[in-house]
Order: C-alpha cells, then sequence, then structure tokens
C-alpha cells in the first residue's frame, strides 16, 4: 500500500515535486547529489561564516579595547556558552531530520503537531538553563580556571549571554524547522541581518559607550533576539507554504508520541554535543592553567578550528536533511552518493586550510595578535592544526549518514567515545602521561575528532541506516 500510494502526484507534476508550487519545501529525493549539496549547504555555510565574522568582531573590537584580559574573558565566557547551547544544537538537529524524513515519507499531516511540540519543547529547555547558568556562573568560572585578571569581566559576560538564551535556543529552533524543509535561504537572511546588527552594537557599547565585555555580550543577545522573532514571524506568515496549519493551542499540547520520537533522538545528539563540549572545556581548562598567553592561544585556535568546522557542518547538516529524505523515502542509493560526495567535498577543503597554515602562518595569527609569546605558541600548534582539518573531513561524511538515518544508538555510542572516553583519554595520555603540555592535550582533541569516522564507516556497512526512524 505504502510503495505505490505517492506516485500519481509525482507523475502528474514531477517538477513540483507533487507539492503545489508554491511550496518553499524541497525535494531532495531525485535530481543531482552535487549540485542540490553545495546549494543546499552554500547559504548554510554562509550562515556559519557571518556568526564566525561577528564573534571575531567581538573578539577583535574587544581585543583592541580591553587587551589580553578582555580576550580571555570572551574566550572563556564563549566556551561557558557553547556548552549551554548544546541542547538547543542536538534538538534542533534531531527536528531537522524527523521533519525531513516526514517530507520523504510524504507525511505532510504530521508537520504542524511536530513543529509544535519542538518548539514547546525547547522553549522550557532555554528556561531550565538560562536559570540554572545564573544561579551557579560564579562556579563554573572557577571551574574554567578563568585567568584571575579576567574573572569579573567574564562573570559579566556570561550572565548577560545567560539571560538572553532562550533567544538562541529560539533562533536555533526555527533555522532547524525550515532547514527539515530543505529551505537554507531564509535562515541566511535572517542571520545576515543579526550579524550586521551585532557588530553595529558592539561599535557602540564597547567603543562608545566602553562598557567592556558586558557590551559585547548584550549586542550578541539584542540581535540573536531580533533575528529570532523575524524569522518566527516569516514562518508563521508562509505557514501554509511549508504546508504548517498552526495554531497557538497546539503549543499548550505538545504530542506525547512526536515528543518520544524528538527526545528519543534529541537526547543522544544533545549528548554527543554536550560531552565533545565539555571534555573541550576540561580540556581547555588544563590549557588556560599553563597561563594567559597559553590561554590567548586557545581562543585563536578554537576560532580557526571553527572556520573548518563551520565548513564540515554546513555539509554535513545539508547531508543529514537530504540523507533524511532519502531513507524516509526508502531511496538508499542515493543515501550512499551523498555521504561520499560530503567526504569529496571536505578533503578538498582541509588540503586548502592545510597549505594555508602551513606556508602562511604569521599571516593567519596576526590578524589577532601581535604579541609574540602569543605567536610563539602559534607556530608549535601547525601540526595539530593540519591534523584537526582533516578530522573534520573524516566526521561530516560519517555524521550526515549516522544523523540523516535518525538513529538514536549509533549516535549515543559516537557520543560517549567522540566526547568522553577518547577526547579525554586521548587528552591525559599525551598532555599527562607523555608529558606533552598543552599541545598533548591539542593533540588529544584533534585525534579524538576522528572518532565519528570509524564509527560510521561500521555504521554504513552494517546497513542497519536502512531502518526508516519515523
Amino acid at each position: 500500500m505504502k510503495d505505490h500510494k505517492p506516485m500519481p502526484p509525482m507523475m502528474h507534476h514531477g517538477h513540483h515535486m507533487g507539492l503545489h508550487s508554491s511550496s518553499l519545501i524541497a525535494d531532495f529525493t531525485t535530481g543531482n547529489v552535487n549540485r542540490q549539496l553545495i546549494s543546499f549547504a552554500m547559504p548554510m555555510f554562509l550562515s556559519h561564516l557571518l556568526q564566525i565574522v561577528y564573534n571575531m568582531a567581538d573578539m577583535i573590537i574587544v581585543g583592541q579595547i580591553l587587551g589580553k584580559v578582555g580576550l580571555s574573558a570572551i574566550s572563556v565566557g564563549g566556551d561557558i556558552m557553547n556548552c549551554m547551547t548544546f541542547i538547543a544544537m542536538g534538538f534542533s538537529s534531531a527536528g531537522q531530520v524527523l521533519i525531513a524524513q516526514y517530507i520523504g515519507a510524504k507525511q505532510h499531516d504530521k508537520l504542524s503537531r511536530f513543529v509544535a511540540t519542538m518548539g514547546t519543547t525547547l522553549f522550557v529547555f532555554a528556561a531550565g538553563v538560562s536559570a540554572l547558568g545564573l544561579w551557579f556562573r560564579r562556579e563554573i568560572m572557577e571551574l574554567m580556571h578563568t585567568p584571575p585578571e579576567a574573572f569579573e569581566e567574564a562573570l559579566a559576560y556570561c550572565g548577560i549571554c545567560m539571560a538572553g538564551i532562550v533567544f538562541v535556543y529560539g533562533y536555533n529552533a526555527v533555522s532547524a524547522i525550515l532547514r527539515g524543509m530543505g529551505d537554507a535561504k531564509h535562515p541566511f537572511y535572517f542571520i545576515s541581518l543579526a550579524a550586521v546588527l551585532n557588530i553595529l552594537l558592539d561599535l557602540l557599547f564597547v567603543m562608545q559607550l566602553g562598557t567592556g565585555a558586558k557590551g559585547a555580550a548584550l549586542a550578541t543577545i539584542i540581535s540573536q533576539g531580533l533575528s529570532f522573532l523575524l524569522c518566527a514571524a516569516f514562518i508563521f506568515k508562509n505557514r501554509h507554504r511549508y504546508h504548517l496549519h498552526l495554531s497557538a493551542g497546539q503549543f499548550f499540547r505538545p504530542e506525547r508520541d512526536m515528543l518520544y520520537s524528538l527526545l528519543k533522538l534529541g537526547v543522544p545528539m544533545a549528548i554527543k554535543n554536550a560531552a565533545v563540549q565539555f571534555s573541550k572545556m576540561f580540556v581547555n581548562s588544563w590549557i588556560n592553567s599553563f597561563g594567559v598567553a597559553v590561554s590567548a592561544f586557545a581562543g585563536i585556535a578554537n576560532k580557526i578550528n571553527m572556520s573548518v568546522n563551520m565548513v564540515s557542518n554546513s555539509f554535513n547538516t545539508a547531508g543529514a536533511s537530504m540523507v533524511g529524505q532519502n531513507i524516509g523515502a526508502e531511496k538508499y542509493d542515493r543515501v550512499r552518493q551523498i555521504m561520499f560526495s560530503v567526504y569529496r567535498i571536505m578533503i578538498v577543503i582541509a588540503v586548502a586550510a592545510s597549505v594555508i597554515i602551513y606556508f602562511f602562518p604569521a599571516e593567519v595569527y596576526g590578524i589577532f595578535t601581535d604579541d609574540p609569546s602569543v605567536l610563539a605558541i602559534g607556530y608549535e600548534y601547525i601540526p595539530i592544526a593540519i591534523l584537526a582539518f582533516f578530522s573534520c573531513a573524516g566526521r561530516s561524511g560519517s555524521n550526515a549518514l549516522i544523523n540523516g538515518s535518525g538513529n538514536s544508538r549509533v549516535n549515543f555510542v559516537t557520543a560517549i567515545f567522540d566526547g568522553i572516553v577518547l577526547r579525554l583519554g586521548l587528552s591525559v595520555l599525551f598532555g599527562i602521561v607523555l608529558d606533552m603540555k598543552y599541545l598533548g592535550f591539542w593533540m588529544g582533541d584533534a585525534l579524538a575528532n576522528f572518532t565519528p569516522l570509524w564509527v560510521g564507516m561500521l555504521f554504513y556497512h552494517s546497513g542497519a541506516w536502512k531502518k526508516r526512524a519515523v
């Protein structure tokens, strides 16, 4: 029964993808895989790039005004904030995959109920995380070995960010809904607006009004908040083109079975993000204890890794939505094509990044700092940077398959190994046992990043990804 049902609409108007032509939902179950992957990943990549640009703007503006202390405050504050958003990231990724699978399986009737359930769930989580963060922020800062001279600035920065976490969660949720539908362009427009506004507010608060790291935090939260509200309004205005028939009441009545699907997939994804973030924080707190120069370079290394991570995340997120739709539609040969297409693109990018950092390290590091003690550490870091770039490439194709399949068990295994066992184990091995100091911690971190590659390969060869999650 279920095999021949979707056929007639596809046959009558193939070019409309079986949906009415004003629909904003993209169909990834037919057509050229490479072209779809690149055109879907590009807006996501540009969104990430803009986020990096405005994070950099924060760093550069604060660094110019407050020097090392300001950089350290924002670096520590940023780590803590990344940690607090892991739930949003996990559940948004899960939501995106489930939406893609509903669309692949042509179950448009379920979209509204699912979107309402997901929105309510994330709102509850955001409120909880925000409250806990504000309550324990001093203790968290101490756990992070925040350099004493940067403590107050970092505390102020975190306080404001934690208070505004609901906007960060909200923005993640609305973007995930659109990306699950195969629409990456609109989230990009809203994030562009946030980026420009953030930089303008930075200049106003930090440079003009001299509010320090607090001002940078305010700028971030205000711009994220606006971006979220506009994006939510856009979805509501165009709800019919996304096959959504939302009413306010649905948000107060989350559906149990949908909540279960979301939790079943969202919890392992959140744990994966959390485990990676927490173990990174553990590694970074060790690194911070080697003094303010090492702590300052850690901030720079993070930014450099983030830029390659960002490309990797764009392709694995795009890949996961495409894999989700094709598993929903039971088109397994396309799943294979998508996964290997992601690998190929990412290896090219890793090679390019490695060439740049190997031949032009002074130019790259010089963007952030001219402090000779910080630059010296940067030169030691080059081989580790190259290792990290290739681990990104290996991770991306595997994550596209693991996340897109919606297989919560494999996600869980990856989480435990990537986040806890290997990242902490290898960091301690190289950093403490083999006494490679801070370089050892970075080395362990980079090697742990290869975990999804081998888990994904085993999962792929097992064929277990062919079971539909929805």
